[in-house]
């Protein structure tokens, strides 16, 4: 499986972190996991295009999650393409008919189906998933991809949300974990982890490698600090996330 960090920013985006998305591949199954704006032009530049992307996987409804959704369905129709798949949580379906109250035109220009899930196992594209629920200011899912052999191979991505020990418990054994880790410590905000709070709920699990993202400029100038904090409770391996970083898992 390929995991390809499309964006890795947040609602506030830096010029080299557009907002949230991530493209896994497997043989020739894609999938898109989040549809922030800049996200298509990140798309643009993969040897997979937009063209080749016909599903999105939505953790929540935060406008630095979805915000590029409608600008795919229209490239993909300009682009001769007939579908595309949206899976996301509870109110996902009211989400699209409300975007396309907004734009009429782009109504029916493509076969487009919308389906809603839970915090529970399901398959989309060719994937097999779990999901859990995270703890944020709206509804939002964490997403475990099961790898092609064995659960050594699977990759989950946190989505948005606080620290705690259900996700990191639901990601113990994965190959890798993408995780929300949106500002360094000392800055009070309820919705995201601190990395002092991540390291503390992964003290203890076998996880091949943790990536953070969704990174506010805060951030900035402060990576190796907050890796140390992480360190202090956690040993595994743990990296920053960047635009663009593609992995083979």
């Amino acid at each position: 499986m390929r995991l390809t960090f499309l964006g890795t920013g947040t609602a506030m985006p830096l010029p080299d972190r557009v907002q949230a998305g991530l493209l896994l591949e497997r043989d020739d199954r894609r999938l898109l996991v989040d549809c922030g704006s800049g996200v298509l032009h990140r798309l643009a530049g993969t040897d997979v295009g937009y063209e080749g992307v016909s599903t999105v996987l939505l953790t929540h409804h935060h406008l630095d999650h979805v915000a590029d959704l409608l600008p795919l369905l229209k490239a993909r129709w300009l682009a001769g393409e007939e579908h595309l798949e949206v899976v996301g949580p509870g109110g996902t379906k009211s989400l699209i008919d409300g975007l396309l109250d907004v734009h009429e035109y782009l109504d029916g220009r493509v076969d487009l189906s919308v389906r809603e899930v839970g915090p529970t196992e399901f398959s989309v594209a060719g994937f097999d998933v779990s999901a859990t629920e995270m703890q944020h200011s709206m509804d939002c899912l964490a997403y475990r991809f099961a790898g092609a052999d064995d659960s050594e191979g699977d990759i989950v991505f946190s989505g948005d949300g606080q620290a705690s020990a259900s996700l990191t418990n639901f990601a113990d054994g994965a190959a890798v974990l993408a995780h929300d880790c949106s500002f360094p410590d000392g800055v009070d905000v309820e919705t995201h982890p601190s990395p002092s709070e991540l390291g503390a709920v992964l003290a203890g699990k076998d996880i091949g490698r943790v990536y953070l993202t969704h990174l506010y400029p805060p951030t900035e100038g402060r990576h190796e600090e907050m890796l140390d904090s992480i360190s202090e409770h956690y040993d595994g391996e743990v990296r920053f996330a960047r635009d663009g970083l593609r992995l083979e898992v």
